[in-house]
């Protein structure tokens, strides 16, 4: 399959197919952890803890992993992640404690980190950037493909092994998507590359926004004088001027992004729906939300990363503002809909507006900081939920969500360019 000259038939096996796989692993054990944990004596409230242990290794294995992928390239650090993933999956199955079957939950965390910013590396620097989002948002929908079959492909394992047997599923889906990222092409260096950033001054020509804006893209302009040695630090001091404006933005997007799974059952239960319907109503939205990946990206290609990011975060936060006033199922339905669809027409934006800002020389540890941060706003979503409902009720907890995406569509519509900050990329 070609596209204005740019053929994606050699991406589709050796770059998407780990993807699904990938994705196809995680879904399979997500809905058995806690009750694993149960089963090996954890409390309620500590098998939630365990679940959250695959964010909490990955928000801790972001830097880690860019140094690991800089240093041993993508096609590697993704075959190794793979590894690293299944050998975390038999430690789950072979765990006769809660401890040890808890390192094995953390492992799977530190391993998709890894995957997951080598995934995006590779594509930023293999795909022209007139089709970066369309490539980010298909590998952000593969994933998603993959983690909503998990589930279903788990449950006849599960039926004849136990819940050993979603871990037997994800364990072969990981070494499978190992194999096949050996048919990866290694990515040529770039040394000695310099950034040739549009400025936002140029995109708007807007004298006051045109300040802010620019100190948005400040570090992006900034990133041939980054050497390839440079360390993690420096290239987040060379690009804190995007890092604190946009950055901002994608912090609160995974903070609402986070706070989907959470609201959705929670809401359901506050107003007497048993769980059968909680979990179809969320599957609805789930199934919405995967569907729209494709067109999202081609949408950013197209007419730029503001026709995407604005609308997601607006839809999400008026939906999100809407399920207190739900009273039923069919009410429920409409805003969960509402809520996939929203987050849908976003797939793959924290990973396009990471790959444009990110320089050519330090481009893996910029990415690293990137992804520390969403995730840093991912973790913080449910936190944020359960504080303001414990400090106050459950329907405050979700208006403050809603009112975050809200802030976080003002924030990036100021602060995204008209233009394609990419180096080859004309306006939008």
């Amino acid at each position: 399959m070609t596209a204005e000259g740019f053929d994606w038939r050699p991406l589709a096996v050796p770059v998407y197919g780990p993807a699904l796989l990938f994705g196809l692993g995680h879904g399979s054990i997500v809905p058995v952890i806690a009750l694993s944990a149960r089963n090996l004596g954890a409390s309620v409230a500590m098998a939630a803890l365990v679940v959250t242990l695959i964010g909490i290794g990955s928000l801790l294995t972001n830097i880690p992993a860019s140094l690991i992928t800089t240093r041993f390239g993508e096609r590697r650090a993704i075959i190794g992640a793979s590894a690293w993933c299944a050998l975390a999956m038999g430690v789950c199955i072979a765990a006769g404690s809660l401890w040890v079957f808890s390192a094995g939950i953390f492992m799977i965390g530190m391993a998709s980190a890894v995957f997951h910013l080598a995934r995006q590396t590779y594509l930023t620097e293999t795909v022209p950037a007139r089709f970066r989002a369309r490539a980010l948002s298909t590998l952000g929908g593969t994933m998603r493909i993959g983690v909503f079959a998990g589930p279903f492909v788990s449950a006849g394992a599960i039926h004849f092994l136990g819940l050993a047997g979603a871990y037997w599923v994800g364990t072969g889906a990981l070494l499978v998507s190992g194999v096949v990222a050996i048919g990866m092409r290694d990515l040529p260096h770039h040394p000695g590359a310099t950034s040739r950033t549009k400025t936002r001054s140029q995109a708007t020509g807007n004298g006051s926004q045109d300040a802010g804006r620019q100190g948005a893209a400040g570090g992006t302009a900034a990133a041939g004088a980054v050497g390839s040695a440079a360390s993690v630090r420096s290239i987040a001091r060379t690009h804190a001027g995007v890092l604190r404006t946009v950055g901002i933005g994608v912090v609160l997007v995974a903070v609402v992004r986070s706070s989907r799974p959470v609201v959705i059952p929670l809401w359901a239960e506050n107003i007497g729906l048993d769980p059968g319907t909680a979990a179809l109503i969320y599957g609805v939205s789930g199934a919405i939300d995967m569907l729209l990946f494709y067109p999202a990206g081609k949408l950013m290609d197209q007419k730029g990363r503001p026709w995407v990011a604005v609308p997601c975060m607006v839809i999400m936060g008026l939906a999100l503002i809407l399920v207190p006033f739900t009273v039923g199922t069919v009410s429920l339905l409409v805003a969960a809909v509402l809520i996939g669809f929203g987050n849908g027409i976003g797939s793959g934006m924290i990973m396009t507006l990471g790959s444009d800002y990110s320089p050519p020389v330090g481009r893996t540890k910029f990415l690293g900081v990137w992804r520390l941060m969403a995730d840093a706003g991912s973790s913080g979503g449910p936190a944020l939920l359960s504080s303001v409902t414990a400090l106050a009720t459950l329907s405050a907890g979700i208006w403050v969500v809603g009112g975050i995406g809200l802030a976080g569509a003002m924030l990036l519509g100021y602060f995204l360019p008209r233009v394609h900050p990419a180096d080859d990329a004309g306006p939008r």
